[in-house]
């Protein structure tokens, strides 16, 4: 669908609609990097008041047992993924900005680099939304990673029925049935 949208700006030339699309793509992006340095803050210091929070957390009817190692090992995971979530999401955003650059340098309508530019930027806003998908992903995995607070059975419960709901909306979803019916419509 990048492809046919880029064509399409293409020949009636780049207008505000376009760029207003990849700046909207940019600013999630940067919504959700930003959110991650909060979220990495929490986890510090959680982490740096491991004792209270591991009593805290102990104290509560539904909470297995933790020794302060396995505690700390499972905030410092979680620190990790949403270290690489952030690094993912902040990678997105600066290829988002260049994807703005390439719009700004786009040929005009008819020229024989069009092609060239259409397969380019095609190229660039699909490494940017496997980058934002990527950090996504961390987000949907750091919830079942919290089920390990509670209970390593839960865990395990928890990150199966992730795989099969990331696998269901990347595989089987209305959504991908309605973008494919897009692309067959444009063709």
């Amino acid at each position: 669908l990048r492809r046919y949208w880029l064509s399409s700006m293409l020949t009636r030339g780049i207008n505000i609609a376009d760029v207003t699309a990849l700046v909207a793509l940019q600013r999630t992006g940067t919504f959700f990097a930003s959110t991650t340095i909060i979220i990495l803050a929490g986890l510090l210091a959680v982490l740096g008041a491991s004792d209270d929070a591991l009593r805290l957390a102990q104290a509560l009817p539904f909470v297995a047992e933790h020794s302060q190692s396995s505690w700390e090992t499972k905030i410092l995971i979680m620190i990790l993924i949403f270290v690489y979530a952030f690094f993912k999401f902040s990678w997105a955003v600066r290829q988002y900005n260049f994807s703005i650059v390439m719009f700004g340098a786009a040929p005009e309508p008819g020229s024989e680099l069009s092609k060239d530019f259409i397969e380019a930027s095609n190229s660039l806003l699909t490494l940017a939304n496997k980058s934002f998908n990527y950090g996504l992903r961390s987000y949907t995995f750091s919830m079942a990673t919290i089920a390990w607070f509670i209970h390593p059975l839960l865990f395990m419960l928890m990150t199966a029925w992730v795989v099969a709901v990331l696998y269901r909306r990347e595989f089987q979803s209305r959504t991908l049935k309605a973008m494919r019916a897009a692309i067959t419509s444009a063709k």
